[in-house]
Protein backbone atom coordinates (compact mmCIF):
# COMPACT_ATOMS: atom_id res chain seq x y z
CA UNK A 1 0.00 0.00 0.00
CA UNK A 2 1.51 3.43 -0.91
CA UNK A 3 1.70 5.48 2.33
CA UNK A 4 1.98 9.12 1.43
CA UNK A 5 4.15 11.35 4.05
CA UNK A 6 2.63 14.93 4.27
CA UNK A 7 3.84 17.94 6.54
CA UNK A 8 1.46 20.05 8.51
CA UNK A 9 1.83 23.72 8.62
CA UNK A 10 -1.28 24.78 10.58
CA UNK A 11 -0.09 27.81 11.05
CA UNK A 12 -1.93 30.86 12.88
CA UNK A 13 -5.51 31.34 13.60
CA UNK A 14 -7.98 29.67 11.77
CA UNK A 15 -5.27 27.83 9.84
CA UNK A 16 -4.89 25.13 12.58
CA UNK A 17 -9.24 24.53 13.24
CA UNK A 18 -9.21 24.40 8.94
CA UNK A 19 -6.40 21.97 8.91
CA UNK A 20 -7.90 19.55 11.26
CA UNK A 21 -10.65 19.81 9.39
CA UNK A 22 -9.07 18.82 5.91
CA UNK A 23 -6.77 16.28 7.19
CA UNK A 24 -9.65 14.52 8.80
CA UNK A 25 -11.25 14.31 5.34
CA UNK A 26 -8.20 13.34 3.94
CA UNK A 27 -7.41 10.61 6.18
CA UNK A 28 -11.20 9.54 5.86
CA UNK A 29 -10.49 9.26 1.96
CA UNK A 30 -7.33 7.57 2.45
CA UNK A 31 -9.19 4.59 4.51
CA UNK A 32 -11.56 4.74 1.39
CA UNK A 33 -9.30 3.72 -0.84
CA UNK A 34 -5.86 1.56 -1.29
CA UNK A 35 -2.98 4.32 0.18
CA UNK A 36 -2.46 5.89 3.50
CA UNK A 37 -1.52 9.51 4.36
CA UNK A 38 1.21 9.70 7.35
CA UNK A 39 1.36 13.20 8.72
CA UNK A 40 3.95 15.22 10.70
CA UNK A 41 2.97 18.28 12.01
CA UNK A 42 5.07 21.62 12.89
CA UNK A 43 4.14 24.75 14.91
CA UNK A 44 5.96 26.97 12.53
CA UNK A 45 4.10 30.50 13.50
CA UNK A 46 4.02 33.75 14.08
CA UNK A 47 3.31 32.38 17.53
CA UNK A 48 7.03 30.49 16.79
CA UNK A 49 8.15 33.09 16.04
CA UNK A 50 7.80 35.46 19.05
CA UNK A 51 9.35 32.41 20.81
CA UNK A 52 12.52 31.72 18.27
CA UNK A 53 12.60 34.57 16.21
CA UNK A 54 12.33 33.23 13.00
CA UNK A 55 9.17 31.57 11.11
CA UNK A 56 10.94 28.14 11.13
CA UNK A 57 14.45 26.80 11.83
CA UNK A 58 17.32 27.00 9.86
CA UNK A 59 16.97 23.33 8.37
CA UNK A 60 13.22 24.28 7.53
CA UNK A 61 13.42 23.74 3.87
CA UNK A 62 15.51 20.63 4.07
CA UNK A 63 13.29 19.53 6.96
CA UNK A 64 10.40 19.64 4.46
CA UNK A 65 12.13 17.93 1.63
CA UNK A 66 11.75 14.73 2.56
CA UNK A 67 8.05 14.88 2.21
CA UNK A 68 5.54 14.01 -0.66
CA UNK A 69 3.88 17.24 -0.24
CA UNK A 70 2.71 19.97 2.58
CA UNK A 71 -0.30 20.80 3.68
CA UNK A 72 -0.60 24.66 5.15
CA UNK A 73 -3.56 26.06 6.71
CA UNK A 74 -2.96 30.20 7.24
CA UNK A 75 0.22 32.41 8.13
CA UNK A 76 -0.17 35.63 9.93
CA UNK A 77 -0.76 37.77 12.93
CA UNK A 78 -0.42 41.68 11.86
CA UNK A 79 -1.24 43.08 15.58
CA UNK A 80 2.24 41.30 16.56
CA UNK A 81 3.97 40.23 13.68
CA UNK A 82 4.19 42.26 10.87
CA UNK A 83 2.65 40.57 7.46
CA UNK A 84 6.45 41.14 5.79
CA UNK A 85 8.42 39.42 8.28
CA UNK A 86 5.60 36.16 8.41
CA UNK A 87 5.07 36.35 4.76
CA UNK A 88 8.99 36.21 4.15
CA UNK A 89 9.86 34.12 6.83
CA UNK A 90 7.88 30.82 5.99
CA UNK A 91 5.49 30.94 3.18
CA UNK A 92 7.17 32.72 0.06
CA UNK A 93 10.79 30.53 1.10
CA UNK A 94 8.84 27.70 0.74
CA UNK A 95 7.89 28.56 -2.63
CA UNK A 96 10.71 29.63 -4.07
CA UNK A 97 13.15 26.82 -2.31
CA UNK A 98 11.04 24.41 -3.82
CA UNK A 99 10.52 25.75 -7.01
CA UNK A 100 6.62 25.91 -6.54
CA UNK A 101 6.22 28.34 -9.64
CA UNK A 102 2.84 27.61 -10.28
CA UNK A 103 -0.17 28.37 -7.96
CA UNK A 104 -3.26 27.33 -9.14
CA UNK A 105 -6.46 28.46 -8.05
CA UNK A 106 -9.96 27.49 -9.11
CA UNK A 107 -12.95 29.42 -9.13
CA UNK A 108 -16.58 28.07 -9.86
CA UNK A 109 -19.63 27.66 -7.52
CA UNK A 110 -20.13 24.71 -5.49
CA UNK A 111 -23.83 23.66 -5.63
CA UNK A 112 -25.80 25.51 -3.66
CA UNK A 113 -23.17 28.18 -2.90
CA UNK A 114 -24.79 31.88 -4.12
CA UNK A 115 -22.67 34.42 -5.54
CA UNK A 116 -22.69 38.07 -6.08
CA UNK A 117 -22.88 38.02 -9.64
CA UNK A 118 -26.28 36.80 -11.87
CA UNK A 119 -24.34 34.19 -13.97
CA UNK A 120 -23.10 31.07 -11.79
CA UNK A 121 -21.80 29.46 -15.43
CA UNK A 122 -18.59 29.44 -14.82
CA UNK A 123 -15.09 27.80 -14.32
CA UNK A 124 -11.88 29.83 -14.21
CA UNK A 125 -8.29 27.83 -13.67
CA UNK A 126 -6.18 30.98 -12.28
CA UNK A 127 -2.31 30.15 -12.87
CA UNK A 128 -0.13 32.53 -11.11
CA UNK A 129 3.63 32.55 -11.81
CA UNK A 130 4.57 32.37 -8.00
CA UNK A 131 8.75 32.57 -7.43
CA UNK A 132 9.80 35.86 -9.23
CA UNK A 133 8.14 38.83 -10.81
CA UNK A 134 6.52 41.60 -8.49
CA UNK A 135 7.19 39.45 -5.89
CA UNK A 136 10.86 38.78 -6.15
CA UNK A 137 11.70 40.45 -2.76
CA UNK A 138 14.79 42.67 -5.06
CA UNK A 139 15.28 46.25 -4.15
CA UNK A 140 16.27 48.29 -0.37
CA UNK A 141 15.12 51.48 1.09
CA UNK A 142 17.77 54.06 1.74
CA UNK A 143 18.27 57.34 4.53
CA UNK A 144 14.91 55.87 6.32
CA UNK A 145 13.61 57.61 8.56
CA UNK A 146 14.57 60.44 6.51
CA UNK A 147 12.78 63.15 4.75
CA UNK A 148 14.93 62.10 1.95
CA UNK A 149 13.93 58.41 2.20
CA UNK A 150 13.68 56.14 -0.88
CA UNK A 151 12.25 52.93 -1.71
CA UNK A 152 13.70 50.85 -4.41
CA UNK A 153 11.23 47.77 -5.35
CA UNK A 154 12.58 45.94 -8.55
CA UNK A 155 10.48 43.38 -10.34
CA UNK A 156 12.44 40.65 -12.05
CA UNK A 157 11.14 38.61 -14.97
CA UNK A 158 13.37 35.70 -16.48
CA UNK A 159 12.97 34.07 -20.01
CA UNK A 160 13.04 30.45 -18.30
CA UNK A 161 10.72 31.87 -15.63
CA UNK A 162 7.81 33.28 -17.46
CA UNK A 163 8.19 30.67 -20.20
CA UNK A 164 7.46 27.69 -17.99
CA UNK A 165 4.42 29.24 -16.10
CA UNK A 166 2.70 29.97 -19.69
CA UNK A 167 3.63 26.42 -21.35
CA UNK A 168 2.27 25.16 -17.43
CA UNK A 169 -0.86 27.38 -18.51
CA UNK A 170 -1.47 26.02 -22.19
CA UNK A 171 -0.94 22.42 -21.39
CA UNK A 172 -3.84 22.88 -18.44
CA UNK A 173 -5.79 24.46 -20.90
CA UNK A 174 -5.48 21.56 -23.15
CA UNK A 175 -6.80 18.98 -20.85
CA UNK A 176 -9.71 21.84 -20.08
CA UNK A 177 -11.62 23.79 -22.67
CA UNK A 178 -9.06 25.30 -24.70
CA UNK A 179 -8.51 29.03 -23.68
CA UNK A 180 -5.90 30.62 -22.53
CA UNK A 181 -5.66 34.31 -21.37
CA UNK A 182 -2.90 35.54 -20.95
CA UNK A 183 -2.67 38.95 -18.65
CA UNK A 184 -0.53 41.91 -18.63
CA UNK A 185 -0.58 45.47 -18.36
CA UNK A 186 2.03 46.67 -21.48
CA UNK A 187 0.51 49.84 -22.46
CA UNK A 188 2.06 50.56 -19.27
CA UNK A 189 4.84 48.82 -18.25
CA UNK A 190 7.21 48.98 -21.55
CA UNK A 191 9.77 46.26 -20.48
CA UNK A 192 8.64 43.71 -18.41
CA UNK A 193 4.98 43.32 -19.70
CA UNK A 194 5.87 43.81 -23.09
CA UNK A 195 8.19 40.78 -22.78
CA UNK A 196 6.16 38.91 -21.10
CA UNK A 197 3.89 39.57 -24.26
CA UNK A 198 6.19 38.25 -26.73
CA UNK A 199 6.99 35.32 -24.92
CA UNK A 200 3.38 34.52 -24.66
CA UNK A 201 3.18 34.86 -28.60
CA UNK A 202 6.14 32.68 -29.22
CA UNK A 203 4.99 29.80 -26.84
CA UNK A 204 1.38 30.05 -28.21
CA UNK A 205 2.86 29.31 -31.48
CA UNK A 206 3.46 25.60 -29.79
CA UNK A 207 0.13 25.44 -28.84
CA UNK A 208 -2.14 26.16 -32.34
CA UNK A 209 -5.02 23.85 -30.83
CA UNK A 210 -5.16 26.53 -27.71
CA UNK A 211 -6.92 30.18 -28.24
CA UNK A 212 -4.87 32.04 -26.98
CA UNK A 213 -5.54 36.16 -26.07
CA UNK A 214 -3.85 38.45 -24.47
CA UNK A 215 -5.73 41.22 -22.14
CA UNK A 216 -4.52 44.31 -19.79
CA UNK A 217 -5.35 43.22 -16.26
CA UNK A 218 -7.69 46.07 -15.74
CA UNK A 219 -9.98 44.69 -18.83
CA UNK A 220 -9.20 40.79 -17.39
CA UNK A 221 -10.56 42.07 -14.07
CA UNK A 222 -13.58 43.33 -15.44
CA UNK A 223 -14.12 40.27 -17.53
CA UNK A 224 -14.07 38.26 -14.72
CA UNK A 225 -17.23 40.49 -13.22
CA UNK A 226 -19.01 40.98 -16.40
CA UNK A 227 -18.45 37.76 -18.81
CA UNK A 228 -16.57 35.04 -16.52
CA UNK A 229 -18.79 32.05 -18.28
CA UNK A 230 -16.12 33.67 -21.46
CA UNK A 231 -12.73 32.64 -19.45
CA UNK A 232 -10.89 28.75 -19.13
CA UNK A 233 -7.67 29.67 -18.13
CA UNK A 234 -5.95 32.81 -16.88
CA UNK A 235 -2.19 33.09 -16.86
CA UNK A 236 -0.99 36.31 -15.17
CA UNK A 237 2.45 37.75 -12.76
CA UNK A 238 2.78 37.10 -9.15
CA UNK A 239 1.38 40.30 -8.18
CA UNK A 240 -1.61 40.09 -11.22
CA UNK A 241 -2.63 37.09 -10.64
CA UNK A 242 -2.89 37.65 -6.41
CA UNK A 243 -4.62 40.16 -7.56
CA UNK A 244 -7.06 38.64 -10.04
CA UNK A 245 -7.89 35.35 -7.84
CA UNK A 246 -9.03 36.95 -4.43
CA UNK A 247 -11.54 38.76 -7.38
CA UNK A 248 -11.82 35.23 -8.48
CA UNK A 249 -12.60 33.94 -5.00
CA UNK A 250 -15.23 36.76 -4.43
CA UNK A 251 -17.16 35.56 -7.34
CA UNK A 252 -16.98 31.77 -6.32
CA UNK A 253 -18.59 32.94 -3.26
CA UNK A 254 -15.82 33.93 -0.62
CA UNK A 255 -12.74 33.39 0.45
CA UNK A 256 -14.69 30.31 2.16
CA UNK A 257 -14.19 28.80 -0.90
CA UNK A 258 -11.09 30.03 -1.98
CA UNK A 259 -8.58 26.54 -2.72
CA UNK A 260 -5.08 27.14 -3.81
CA UNK A 261 -1.91 24.83 -4.76
CA UNK A 262 1.84 25.90 -5.36
CA UNK A 263 3.07 23.21 -7.77
CA UNK A 264 6.31 21.73 -8.58
CA UNK A 265 5.69 20.59 -11.82
CA UNK A 266 8.52 18.92 -12.44
CA UNK A 267 7.85 17.23 -9.41
CA UNK A 268 11.75 17.83 -8.42
CA UNK A 269 10.48 18.69 -4.90
CA UNK A 270 7.24 18.28 -3.16
CA UNK A 271 4.40 20.88 -3.56
CA UNK A 272 2.24 22.86 -0.95
CA UNK A 273 -1.12 23.14 -0.59
CA UNK A 274 -3.40 25.54 1.43
CA UNK A 275 -6.77 27.60 1.51
CA UNK A 276 -6.43 31.19 0.30
CA UNK A 277 -8.53 33.11 3.00
CA UNK A 278 -5.51 33.50 5.73
CA UNK A 279 -5.64 33.15 9.65
CA UNK A 280 -8.48 35.59 10.15
CA UNK A 281 -7.81 37.03 13.76
CA UNK A 282 -11.57 38.45 14.20
CA UNK A 283 -12.96 34.92 14.29
CA UNK A 284 -10.13 32.52 15.55
CA UNK A 285 -12.05 32.10 18.80
CA UNK A 286 -15.39 31.50 18.13
CA UNK A 287 -14.75 27.88 15.90
CA UNK A 288 -16.86 28.74 13.05
CA UNK A 289 -14.20 29.25 10.01
CA UNK A 290 -15.40 27.51 6.91
CA UNK A 291 -13.10 24.20 5.74
CA UNK A 292 -14.03 24.20 2.57
CA UNK A 293 -11.27 25.81 0.80
CA UNK A 294 -8.70 23.71 3.14
CA UNK A 295 -10.79 20.71 1.59
CA UNK A 296 -10.81 21.50 -1.14
CA UNK A 297 -7.16 22.38 -1.01
CA UNK A 298 -6.33 18.78 -0.23
CA UNK A 299 -8.37 17.14 -2.40
CA UNK A 300 -5.86 19.21 -4.50
CA UNK A 301 -3.18 17.86 -3.07
CA UNK A 302 -4.50 13.99 -3.71
CA UNK A 303 -4.85 14.96 -7.38
CA UNK A 304 -1.33 15.95 -7.42
CA UNK A 305 0.36 12.97 -5.81
CA UNK A 306 -2.35 10.83 -8.18
CA UNK A 307 -5.05 9.81 -5.93
CA UNK A 308 -7.64 11.09 -8.62
CA UNK A 309 -10.54 8.90 -7.63
CA UNK A 310 -10.09 9.91 -3.97
CA UNK A 311 -9.57 13.49 -5.11
CA UNK A 312 -13.08 13.11 -6.78
CA UNK A 313 -14.35 11.49 -3.33
CA UNK A 314 -13.40 14.29 -1.76
CA UNK A 315 -15.15 16.89 -4.24
CA UNK A 316 -18.15 15.14 -4.63
CA UNK A 317 -18.59 15.36 -0.28
CA UNK A 318 -17.78 18.49 -0.92
CA UNK A 319 -20.71 19.09 -3.50
CA UNK A 320 -23.11 16.86 -1.39
CA UNK A 321 -22.56 19.01 1.42
CA UNK A 322 -23.03 22.39 0.15
CA UNK A 323 -26.23 21.29 -2.58
CA UNK A 324 -28.28 20.85 0.96
CA UNK A 325 -26.87 24.46 2.49
CA UNK A 326 -24.32 23.53 4.78
CA UNK A 327 -21.34 25.38 4.95
CA UNK A 328 -22.30 27.99 2.76
CA UNK A 329 -23.61 31.06 4.93
CA UNK A 330 -20.60 32.71 6.52
CA UNK A 331 -20.43 31.73 10.59
CA UNK A 332 -24.03 30.06 10.22
CA UNK A 333 -22.24 26.55 11.38
CA UNK A 334 -19.06 25.60 13.49
CA UNK A 335 -16.13 24.14 11.41
CA UNK A 336 -17.05 21.06 13.45
CA UNK A 337 -20.14 19.91 11.91
CA UNK A 338 -19.58 21.20 7.90
CA UNK A 339 -16.57 18.87 8.40
CA UNK A 340 -19.03 16.31 9.81
CA UNK A 341 -21.27 16.98 6.74
CA UNK A 342 -18.30 16.28 4.47
CA UNK A 343 -17.14 13.34 6.38
CA UNK A 344 -20.96 11.68 6.29
CA UNK A 345 -21.15 11.98 2.59
CA UNK A 346 -17.74 10.80 1.60
CA UNK A 347 -18.06 7.01 0.48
Amino acid sequence: MKNYAIALIPGDGIGRDVTDAAWAVLEAAARHSDFALSGTRYPWSCAYYKETGAMMPADGIKTLGKFDAILLGAVGWPAEVPDAVSLHGLLLPIRKGFTQYANVRPHRLLPGVNGPLKTTEFDILCIRENTEGEYSGAGGRVHQGTSGEIAVETSVFTRAGVERILRYGFDQARKRRGKLASVTKSNAQKYSMVFWDEVTRLVAADYPDVECTSYHVDALAARMVMAPESLDVVVASNLFGDILTDLGAAIQGGLGFAASANINPERGAPSMFEPVHGSAPDITHLGTANPIAAIWSGAMMLEHLGESDAAARVMTSLAATTSHGIGTVPGKERTEAITAAVLSRLS
